[in-house]
């Protein structure tokens, strides 16, 4: 089985060289990639020297990752937020549980950072993926390059990209989930705090649940923006806001 690491990229030169630092070893079972989406600071000088291809993509997460998965030679993708850690035997722990009936699948999250609040954020996110078979882009989705072919690699939305190829996925077969952790970073959390941000991803997903343009989704995510919202909201698409 041949790996290839997709990592999306914007802008992320105070993060890329810790991202890709702890992915040298692993170099000789499988390619990283990273697709960025236009950086103007120093992103892709910095990952160069660290990482077997930098592609120039249209900018958008998932257009990203879909255009890094076309260039990919491996026949399993592993997608890698580059503010995110895997853990040193992610390739091992897939090799072991992938097989035919199941071949996607995520690992447990831990956020980092200073609130221990944060914690408890990381272990509610674990629980409620295994209770609803839903991945999020952080908890670092991996999957067969067939299946992924299959359901037609990531819609290119603007945002929840990662919950509409888990729906996807999952009417393959349930997701693997690894108790193993990846380690992300808290730096929105700690932001735009703790409260108001676990608020702020709820009515997303609401709104996206019941038909929010992504678009406004993406802007209000980006934004950190939570103070616009109705609770009329929640049960209308708001396609015009």
């Amino acid at each position: 089985m041949k790996f290839s690491i997709i990592i999306p990229t914007l802008n992320e030169e105070n993060t890329i060289e810790g991202c890709l630092t702890p992915l040298l070893p692993l170099r000789n079972e499988c390619e990283i990639i990273i697709a960025d989406g236009g950086s103007i600071d120093n992103t892709r000088i910095l990952a160069e020297r660290l990482v077997d291809k930098v592609i120039t993509s249209e900018r958008g997460r998932s257009k990203q990752m879909n255009n890094g998965a076309r260039q990919a030679t491996g026949d399993m993708l592993i997608f890698l937020h580059a503010d995110t850690c895997l853990p040193e035997n992610a390739l091992q722990l897939i090799r072991l549980k992938i097989c035919s009936a199941r071949l996607w699948g995520r690992f447990d999250i831990q956020l980092s950072g200073a609130p221990l609040m944060l914690k408890v954020i990381s272990q509610m996110m674990n629980w409620r993926s295994r209770l609803t078979g839903i991945a999020t882009g952080d908890q670092v989705i991996f999957v067969s390059r067939s299946v992924f072919d299959k359901v037609g690699q990531y819609p290119e939305i603007s945002l929840m990209e990662d919950i509409a190829l888990s729906k996807a996925l999952k009417n393959i077969s349930p997701p693997i989930c690894l108790k193993d952790k990846v380690i992300s970073s808290g730096r929105r959390w700690e932001q735009n705090g703790v409260v108001k941000t676990i608020l702020l991803m709820w009515c997303l997903r609401l709104r996206y649940y019941f038909g929010a343009d992504p678009e406004l989704l993406a802007f209000l995510y980006a934004n950190g923006v939570f103070t616009q919202f109705k609770l009329t909201d929640l049960w209308r698409p708001a396609k015009g806001d």
